[in-house]
């Protein structure tokens, strides 16, 4: 039960940090534009006791999962909607719980220069495992925003086309 609290409390928190930068008046102050909620990454404590929870019991759909050479997950994509995904990876020596959340701007170009112009520190967008563009930048917390672009051949791109 607690791990089903714990579970629903980081996805609800990363539901509410959406939420709160897809708010229609904040885009009329000048924010970055045109930014969605895509997915919220968790680091997970028991892989595959998260990935049953996430499957079975919520219905979550696997949309894919990358493995390493010896066949075991890296990161597991569960898809909660067409273009809504709970990024699941094991958490290993990394702190359980919430690693990222992933926001999907309109124009990833745009975007980047946007927060660069308000001061933010952004990395360089790069291809990251998923054959998404991808780049990272830190709230006042410490959450790390994983700004991305859904490149044609990408994952997430390829679940999203798919979805039905």
């Amino acid at each position: 039960m607690r791990s089903l609290i714990g579970g629903l409390t980081l996805f609800i928190a990363g539901m509410v940090v959406g939420v709160f930068l897809m708010q229609p008046s904040a885009a009329q102050q000048g924010t970055a534009p045109g930014l969605r909620l895509n997915h919220v990454g968790v680091f997970a404590k028991d892989y595959d006791e998260s990935f049953r929870f996430y499957t079975q019991t919520m219905g979550f759909r696997e949309a894919f999962t990358i493995r390493d050479k010896d066949g075991k997950p890296t990161l597991s994509y569960l898809q909660i909607s067409k273009d809504t995904f709970l990024e699941l990876a094991p958490a290993g020596s990394r702190p359980v719980g919430l690693s990222h959340v992933g926001i999907w701007p309109y124009n990833l170009s745009d975007t980047v220069a946007a927060l660069r112009a308000k001061g933010v520190k952004v990395d360089d967008p790069r291809t990251g495992s998923t054959k998404t563009s991808i780049t990272n930048a830190i709230d006042p917390n410490g959450v790390r925003l994983e700004l991305l672009d859904f490149l044609p051949e990408s994952l997430p791109r390829k679940a999203m086309d798919e979805w039905k």
